[in-house]
């Protein structure tokens, strides 16, 4: 005997779907923790739109393979629902239940359907449950790979933002650092800079290090390959915010800085700048 179940389970969801839908329906509405009408209205959509697409899935393939071609569209509504929810700020389970709350009612309408045939009924019940498993697990890894997608992006447009090049002067830019330096945010600053080079054509980079709360051999080795690739593009770095306790850290670790313009604070990296690029501050009681 064959083990597929799928056009018999795909008789029954085509026989009773307008009451089926309903009773999905209402199970998915006291699941809904963010309830108004638009979210309702979407609701309903998309579950009138799955079960025909279930049925077409079960007429076309077995049940215990949901990757095969039979399963396309299926696959597809269920990818664009769980991407959708991750926007819209849904757990994993919350997606998860657009299929589980379909389980329960699909059970009641077999008992209904097989009452005179307790075998299959069996057979039937195992083979609904382990394909709704399925496609549950499906959704919940959408939605995971989704959401880290999102966590992704949001990661480097954190990192664009904590890592800004402002332009102090005609030829001047800072660039202030805050917190801990790793591979991945010194690629973004190395990158921020030499653009900001490129747009501005500035001639001096002032790398304020104050925010800084530490500095290890790593940490300096970011900074002078950030250093390298500013005056590649034709930029000399000054590097302000050396606190005494990471002068002497850096003295300790062998770091050559040697030929490097270090400077205790911005505003003295600040003058610097100006100097050498022929610009003078004058002070109001000396212009009379």
């Amino acid at each position: 005997m064959s083990t597929d179940k799928s056009p018999q389970l795909a008789l029954i969801i085509t026989k009773y779907e307008n009451e089926l839908l309903e009773v999905w329906l209402s199970g998915l509405m006291t699941r809904m923790i963010r309830r108004d009408k638009n979210a309702e209205a979407e609701l309903r959509q998309q579950a009138a739109r799955f079960l025909p697409l279930l049925v077409q899935a079960l007429e076309r393939g077995a049940t215990n393979d949901i990757e095969g071609a039979a399963w396309d569209d299926t696959r597809h509504m269920l990818t664009d629902i769980s991407q959708a929810r991750v926007r819209q700020g849904f757990s994993s389970i919350e997606t998860a239940s657009f299929i589980f709350a379909l389980k329960e009612p699909l059970f009641a309408y077999l008992r209904t359907a097989l009452a005179d045939n307790p075998i299959q009924l069996v057979e039937q019940t195992a083979a609904t449950s382990a394909l709704f498993d399925r496609l549950g697990l499906f959704t919940i890894e959408v939605y995971q790979k989704a959401r880290e997608q999102v966590i992704l992006r949001q990661q480097q447009e954190l990192l664009e933002l904590s890592t800004p090049v402002v332009q102090l002067w005609e030829g001047v830019l800072a660039l202030p650092l805050i917190g801990t330096l790793d591979s991945a945010r010194t690629q973004v600053v190395m990158e921020n800079l030499l653009q900001k080079i490129v747009d501005t054509g500035a001639s001096i980079a002032i790398i304020d290090i104050t925010g800084v709360p530490t500095v290890d051999t790593l940490v300096a080795q970011h900074l002078l390959k950030t250093i390298a690739a500013a005056r590649l593009m034709g930029a000399d770095c000054i590097i302000s915010g050396i606190r005494p306790q990471i002068a002497q850290t850096i003295v300790h670790l062998g770091v050559n800085l040697e030929d490097v313009v270090t400077k205790a604070t911005l505003a003295d990296a600040f003058v610097v700048a100006l100097k050498r690029t022929g610009s003078t501050i004058t002070h109001p009681q000396n212009a009379r």
